[in-house]
């Protein structure tokens, strides 16, 4: 599966935020973090269908559970697209979890996780109510290119607390 996005250095040779010129992080920044979401809505508010990035979206709380979703994860909402755009991913979603209302407190990685050959950031986040996520940015080599996917999973209430396993 091939994506193509602009060039993001082309952006910034015109005066522009290069974060603005990719369409797949601030689609992941804006909606990715919003609960309450169904697949259908979650595919129109990014532009999914119409769009130079593969999503996989789900929330069991909402609508069906995947088959082979991973143990442990209620949530799951995935970015991916053409290149290596690790640092860019890294640095805007540094930003989005920083920004009001803060997305959580760093907590040890959950055991439902672990980094892979390719993560660039990995890291658990404690939210509110009970809840924890971890979010997730790195690369993978598909037979035709390399490809960039942003990630954040919210886990069963409770799951990956350090005080209750």
């Amino acid at each position: 599966m091939k994506f193509v996005l602009p060039l993001i250095c082309a952006a910034s040779f015109m005066g522009t935020d290069p974060l603005a010129a990719n369409p797949a992080i601030a689609a992941f920044n804006t909606w990715c973090f919003k609960a309450g979401q169904t697949e259908a809505q979650a595919r129109t508010n990014m532009k999914a269908d119409h769009s130079d990035f593969a999503l996989t979206f789900w929330d069991d709380s909402i609508g069906p559970r995947p088959a082979d979703a991973p143990v442990g994860v209620e949530r799951r909402c995935e970015i991916v697209f053409d290149g290596d755009h690790t640092d860019a991913a890294i640095t805007a979603l540094r930003t989005q979890m920083a920004t009001p209302p803060k997305f959580g407190t760093p907590i040890a990685l959950p055991n439902t996780h672990a980094a892979k050959a390719g993560t660039a950031l990995i890291q658990g986040r404690e939210l509110l109510r009970g809840r924890v996520a971890v979010v997730h940015v790195g690369i993978r080599d598909t037979t035709n290119s390399t490809v960039t996917f942003m990630a954040v999973d919210r886990l069963y209430d409770g799951l990956g607390l350090p005080s209750k396993g």
